[in-house]
């Protein structure tokens, strides 16, 4: 009996902090802490209704996956801004995923094209933006934008460099939110419409050079920076 009473008051506490990771987690995304926010485990507590316990294990999900910062003195915070990790993310990506993206439309088959056509029409029929949802990109737009980028380079046939993706999709998820947020006026449909186009008509050379201006602008979006388009040979 003391075993299944232990079983089920381990399983609670697990459905309450899964619970609290969620609210913690879309809370963030939303936007309804802004950056450098503290996230105070007693106010967490207190509002959600659950023990200490609960919000720090949930407090550690989220700085697991890059949504909060552990500081010592200051506990638990949502990263800046100007945080460098957001531009290692970036130079990262910029690096990784138009090498990538070449190997996908060289190896990639008819079942290649056919996925990219239809990740490409699910975003481009995707609401970015809800009002039920906030200022910031709706969650179905996001999931609709990481399979299209996801699609594009799986055609590389190359899962240690799809999972790479994946992580630095995650961990870069916030930044994107926020570089949208501060540039509305980004013309991210016809970005995306022409990284579809260079896929599908093998273009490698276009495509890698779209999709890398493509992540500049994401990064640019977080710093205030302009983009310049590099000069023609460069």
């Amino acid at each position: 009996m003391a075993q299944t009473v232990y079983t089920s008051t381990s399983s609670g506490k697990q459905m309450l902090s899964e619970q609290v990771y969620a609210h913690l987690r879309d809370a963030i995304m939303r936007g309804n802490y802004a950056p450098g926010d503290a996230l105070k485990p007693q106010d967490l507590a207190r509002e959600q209704g659950v023990s200490l316990a609960v919000v720090r294990e949930a407090l550690v999900r989220v700085v697991g996956e890059g949504l909060a910062d552990r500081l010592p003195n200051r506990g638990f915070v949502v990263p800046s801004f100007s945080d460098r990790r957001w531009q290692e993310i970036a130079e990262a990506r910029r690096t990784i995923e138009p090498v990538v993206l070449r190997m996908s439309i060289e190896r990639g088959d008819v079942d290649w094209e056919a996925r990219v056509r239809a990740a490409h029409h699910r975003l481009a029929r995707t609401p970015a933006y809800v009002p039920e949802e906030g200022e910031y990109y709706s969650s179905a737009w996001s999931e609709a934008h990481r399979v299209f980028h996801r699609t594009l380079l799986d055609g590389c046939g190359n899962p240690v460099l799809l999972e790479t993706f994946d992580r630095m999709w995650t961990a870069s998820e916030l930044a994107r939110r926020w570089s949208a947020h501060r540039r509305p006026d980004r013309e991210h449909v016809g970005e995306h419409r022409r990284l579809e186009e260079a896929a599908l008509t093998r273009d490698a050379h276009t495509a890698a050079e779209v999709l890398a201006k493509h992540l500049t602008l994401t990064a640019a979006g977080l710093t205030g920076c302009t983009y310049h388009e590099p000069a023609k040979g460069a």
